[in-house]
This record gives structure tokens, C-alpha cells and sequence, in this order.
């Protein structure tokens, strides 16, 4: 099994890991599935076994494989992380696409709409003024991740009519169009996050039967060009089972 294209600019272990997280992700590599011992890899990828090891104790400690005593690296599980706004900004920033690993997106929506009262207050307009309000559904193998929402203010709507279409943007997320068309960049984000048991619109929306008790994650992010002022606000769904998972590298 030969790793990714050396175009790869991640450090070899990055690489490594990455290529094995996008096979279990995919479910190329099902539980119980044995990795190549670090020997193999460090032939297979023309690395060090030290890097090779690296490159497994990434996804241990991810959780995505474990190891056996006398027999190897086993996998156990796939990712059910649940990206932020601010990351699939970051995401697209590099890829060009919010979509992660395994995942697609549909149910793509958009329209000028009247803003709810939460939204409204973001945005410091009035309750029922015009905002461009767009959703879709991310989907990977094991059903829905996430339901996104972007509210976005209705004065882009000229200038890019696009943004008010129902059908996904072509050259990048709704910001990317904004930062082309306008010269007005992201400069700062707010992201939080919080838990709540699902409403019966969230239930809707994340086609689950009515009357489901779930609890579900909310991710919210603003983002303000260099003035301060609100370009996006988006709001993320998390479905039940999805969690948000964070890994730094810490400097040795």
C-alpha cells in the first residue's frame, strides 16, 4: 500500500497518519483491521522507524487504532468529529473545499429572508430586516454530521447574486466570494460552542423522527472584516453521536 503523492508538503509522519485516517474514515480499514508494522512503513514510506512510530501514536492518540502486545496496530473505530465554522473556513482556505474527510454536502438552500430575532441581534439590524440566509447538510458514511446555516448580510446580495441561489458556490465558501468581489476579509473570529437537548425544528432538520430526546452540539461563528464589522454568522447542528475533537502539537 503506497502512501499519497510527494507534493504532500506535511511533515512525513503528518502524511502517514493522514493517508491511514482517510482509509479508516472512509472504511477502507474497518475495526479489526491490522495496520503495517512499523518496519513495513518505515520501507513503504522511505522514512525512520522513529517517524513511522510518530505517525502511529497520532492516531492512537486519536483513537482511531490501538496497540497489540505481539500482534500489531489494530484499528478501532472511525472519526465522528464535528467541525467548526472557523475550520471549514480554515479547510477551504487550503483545499478550496469545507468538506472533510469522507464527507459531502447537500440540501443546499438559499434565499433573502427576514431576520429571526437571535439572528438579528448578531447582526444589530431589526427583527424582519432582509438577510441572506444559507443551509446545507453534511453527510459522511454514517449519516449526517452536521446541519449548517450561514447568515450572511443582505448587502452582498447585489454584488454577488450567487450568495441567494439555491445550489452549492463554486470557488469557495460564501466568505471567499465575499473577500473577491468586495476586498473585505475575514480579520477576526468568534467561535463558541454549547449543548442542548434538540428542538423539534432541530429534529426536522436533522431528519430525525419527532419526538427523538437527543442532545446535540451548537457551534456558532462570527466573522468581522478589519472594521469590526459582521460579514458571516454561521451556526452549525451537530447530530447526535458527533463530537468535537482537537489536536495540538506541543513543542518539545
Amino acid at each position: 500500500m503506497s502512501g499519497p503523492p510527494r507534493a504532500d508538503n506535511r511533515p512525513p509522519y503528518a502524511r502517514i497518519a493522514g493517508h491511514y485516517r482517510n482509509l479508516i474514515s472512509s472504511g477502507e480499514l474497518s475495526p479489526g483491521d491490522l495496520l503495517p508494522s512499523i518496519k513495513a512503513l518505515s520501507t513503504q514510506w522511505e522514512v525512520s522507524t522513529a517517524t513511522a512510530d510518530r505517525a502511529m501514536r497520532v492516531l492512537r492518540e486519536e483513537k482511531l487504532v490501538q496497540g497489540i502486545s505481539g500482534v500489531g496496530t489494530e484499528v478501532i473505530g472511525r472519526p465522528i468529529s464535528l467541525a467548526s465554522g472557523s475550520e471549514r473556513h480554515d479547510r477551504s482556505g487550503k483545499t478550496k473545499s469545507a468538506w472533510g474527510v469522507g464527507e459531502k454536502s447537500s440540501d443546499h438552500t438559499a434565499g433573502i429572508v427576514e431576520a429571526p430575532e437571535d439572528v438579528a441581534h448578531v447582526f444589530g439590524i431589526s427583527p424582519g430586516d432582509d438577510v441572506i440566509r444559507r443551509s446545507r447538510v453534511y453527510r459522511d458514511a454514517h449519516g449526517i454530521v452536521s446541519h449548517s446555516t450561514s447568515w450572511i448580510s443582505a448587502e452582498f446580495a447585489r454584488a454577488i447574486p450567487e450568495l441567494a441561489r439555491s445550489e452549492r458556490l463554486k470557488g469557495g465558501l460564501s466568505l471567499d466570494l465575499i473577500a473577491r468581489a468586495t476586498g473585505r476579509h475575514v480579520a477576526t473570529r468568534a467561535d463558541e460552542e454549547g449543548a442542548r437537548l434538540a428542538t423539534d425544528h432541530d429534529l426536522e432538520l436533522l431528519e430525525l423522527e419527532a419526538g427523538t430526546v437527543a442532545a446535540i452540539l451548537v457551534l456558532t461563528a462570527q466573522f468581522l472584516d478589519e472594521d469590526g464589522q459582521l460579514l458571516e454568522y454561521g451556526v452549525d447542528l451537530g447530530a447526535p453521536g458527533r463530537t468535537r475533537r482537537a489536536f495540538t502539537e506541543v513543542a518539545r
